[in-house]
Formats: structure tokens, C-alpha cells, sequence
């Protein structure tokens, strides 16, 4: 029998899993998830999309959370003439139980395509393909099994951070605490979209920034410590008499804080100088840990290409405090919204704004100081490639 999506059928082909397949699997249970595939075999024939795709539809009580999704061929594919999107607020480091993942699927069975993306870019259970007539009922019962929407539109997005010290001997704060703290805090910010244009929150551990969050978050908070990284001189000399090359510590210093003396078989280190980039400790992880005065570095801009490309954070706080109930965070935040807010223009992000009104006018603004390690972006491209 031939093929209804002979163009999709392609890419299933390639070495990587193929979403293709995933929809043919949901479509045996869902006439929707059969239609979605023959929409977007006419889109790939017709080189264009077929989905109306942006714009909010609300549940009773929230402006955010469900975006709306029509095509525009509703009776060719009367099943996903309405095909709305549904974010829902992941746990903090996307901890389940099974029981939890349950319910979630049983839900979404029942009111929507049974398809879901776990997690989308912002960090959300996303729930692919409802119909209008059933989004107030599939709120409800998300509700009652304690689940809460995520952000959209013009408003906060749904605040994620790593796994943090749930799993991670590097963490330097509760990642998870500060998620649950901010997302409580910022009810109204998440679920009543307001602003000039989205706004996010993500917060990493230690500088590995595992959610990648200086790349990603209008507002980044990554751990890191005050006081000087702990060397274990003996362990050191353990890694080097079992054959590590110390050399490639030390000459990947960035800023040549690290040094071996040979004679002496010591790691000298200068405080001063370390930029807590954390290769020392990732590559002598026995010998070289970080220091016991925890907090977190503040950086705000990071941003995709929409309008004006691309953006890496830039600093704005070397070093932060991070301990319940984060009142100077929360402080920083609001100030920030009110002069994006008070400034913006429609559909621009931060980091477009602080870029058209200059960083100086944003720091003397926001009453920070200017520091020696606020270089206004450092790196503009975010997409780079090494190359053998």
C-alpha cells in the first residue's frame, strides 16, 4: 500500500531518532496525531506552513500556559483544525515519580493527541495538540492532580534550573529551592502575560552551567563561590605520579592563575586571578574543589536570534548571596521588569534594550556599580564551532 507521507517517510531514514515515527506510533491510537502527519506532508509539499501558529487561548483565571494553534485547511483535517499547545509547570530539576508521569499521560490521553515533548526549550511539559472545546476540562484535571501551567506569551516564562545539589557534588546553591522560591513568588509575572515581550529565568549550579542558562535566560543566575578554589596538594601529586599531564591544567588556566612546580611537586594557585571556570576542578575532580562561601553570579541579556540575533548574558553581579527568601534577587528582578517595562518597545527582548540604551544607562539605572568583570558581551555569538 503506498505511502500517505512519502516526504516524512524520508526522514526517517537518517541515523537520528525521528519525530515521524514517534506521531505514526500515537497516530494507531489518535486520529489527530493522523492528521497532524498529513498537514505536515502538504506543508513539505507545498514548502509552507499550514499552522496558524501564536496568539494565547485562556483558561478561566490565566492568560498564559495554552498557546493557540489552528490550521488553515479545517476541513481537509477536521481533527486538528484546532491543535493548541498546552505548557505545563515542570518540577524543579525535573524530578517525577512514575505515579506523577501516570497521571500526566492519562490526562492527556483523555483531552488531547496523547502526544507530548518532554521538555520544550523552556523547560515546560509540553502537551501537543488539544481542541478548543477541551482545554478548560484538561486544565481542571491537571489541577486536581497538582499540576500548574507554565508560562507564554508576553510574560514570564516557566522558571527551570539543573538538578543542582539534588545530584550534583559541584553545586554551589539550592537550584532547587530558588526555582520552587521564584516560581511561588512570581505567580501573577507567570500566568498574566503583560510585558514588552517574554522574559526568562534559569539558573545553573556552578559555571559548567548545565542548563546552559548564559546562552538561553534573560535573567541568569549561576552558582559560584567567593572565597579561593580547596587544593589538595597530596591528591595533586597522585594525579601526576599516575601519569596526568598537569600541564593541561595549567596551560588551560585562562587567565594563568595555576602553575606546577615541578621541583617541588606543588600546585601554586593565585586567588586573585581565578575566573571560577571550574576546567581545573572538572579535570582534577580528587584534587581541586570549589570554595566553601557559596552564592552566585547575576548576569542578565542571553537570548536566541529574532530580531537581532544572537546573545551570550553578560555579568551585572560578580558575586550574590543566594539564601532563602532571596529577597536581592527578587529586588533586582522587579527593578529590572519596571525599566523594561517603562522603556521597551513592543517585542523586544532585554538585551535588545540595554543594547539601544546602552549598558551605562542600564547599570546607573539599576544602581549597580560598574565592575571589572561586567565585559559587555564578551562573546556575541553564541553558536561557535571548534574544528579539529
Amino acid at each position: 500500500m503506498e505511502s500517505e507521507t512519502p516526504l516524512l517517510d524520508e526522514l526517517e531514514k537518517g541515523r537520528w531518532p525521528s519525530f515521524v515515527k514517534e506521531i505514526k506510533r500515537a497516530a494507531k491510537k489518535n486520529k489527530a496525531a493522523l492528521d497532524l502527519l498529513r498537514v505536515e506532508e502538504l506543508s513539505y509539499k507545498d514548502k509552507i506552513t499550514h499552522w496558524k501558529h501564536g496568539g494565547i487561548v485562556g483558561v478561566t483565571g490565566y492568560g498564559g500556559g495554552v498557546i493557540g494553534r489552528y490550521c488553515d485547511k479545517p476541513e481537509e483535517y477536521p481533527e486538528v483544525a484546532a491543535f493548541h499547545t498546552f505548557r505545563v509547570n515542570h518540577p524543579a530539576g525535573w524530578f517525577y515519580k512514575t505515579e506523577a508521569l501516570r497521571k500526566i499521560c492519562d490526562i492527556w490521553e483523555k483531552y488531547g493527541s496523547g502526544m507530548t515533548n518532554f521538555h520544550g526549550s523552556t523547560g515546560d511539559i509540553i502537551l501537543l495538540g488539544a481542541k478548543t472545546e477541551n482545554l478548560q476540562p484538561c486544565f481542571n484535571e491537571l489541577t486536581e492532580a497538582g499540576f500548574d501551567l507554565g508560562g507564554s506569551g508576553s510574560g514570564l516564562r516557566t522558571i527551570s534550573g539543573c538538578v543542582g545539589p539534588a545530584r550534583c557534588e559541584w553545586a554551589t546553591i539550592d537550584t532547587l529551592d530558588i526555582t520552587y522560591d521564584l516560581t511561588m513568588e512570581f505567580q501573577d509575572e507567570i500566568h498574566r502575560p503583560r510585558w514588552p515581550y517574554k522574559f526568562k529565568i534559569k539558573i545553573s549550579g556552578c559555571p559548567n552551567d548545565c542548563v546552559a542558562a548564559i546562552a538561553r535566560a534573560d535573567f541568569t543566575i549561576i552558582g559560584t563561590w567567593r572565597d579561593s578554589i580547596r587544593i589538595d596538594q597530596e591528591a595533586v601529586r597522585e594525579y601526576v605520579k599516575n601519569g596526568f599531564d598537569i600541564e593541561t591544567v595549567v596551560r588551560k588556566c585562562p587567565t594563568e592563575a595555576i602553575s606546577w612546580d615541578e621541583k617541588n611537586k606543588v600546585l601554586n594557585f593565585v586567588p586573585e586571578d581565578c575566573t571560577r571556570c571550574m576546567h581545573c576542578i572538572n579535570k582534577m575532580p580528587k584534587a581541586i574543589r570549589p570554595g566553601t562561601e557559596g552564592g552566585a553570579t547575576i548576569l542578565v541579556g542571553g537570548k536566541a536570534p529574532i530580531l537581532k540575533g544572537a546573545y551570550l548574558s553578560w555579568v551585572i553581579v560578580p558575586f550574590m548571596k543566594m539564601e532563602p527568601p532571596y529577597s536581592e534577587v527578587k529586588s533586582l528582578l522587579r527593578k529590572i521588569w519596571d525599566w523594561w517595562d517603562e522603556h521597551g518597545r513592543t517585542r523586544e527582548r532585554l538585551a535588545e534594550l540595554i543594547e539601544r540604551l546602552s549598558f551605562a544607562r542600564f547599570l546607573k539605572d539599576m544602581g549597580l556599580p560598574v565592575q571589572p568583570q561586567m565585559v559587555f558581551r564578551p562573546r556575541s555569538n553564541p553558536y561557535v564551532f571548534f574544528r579539529r
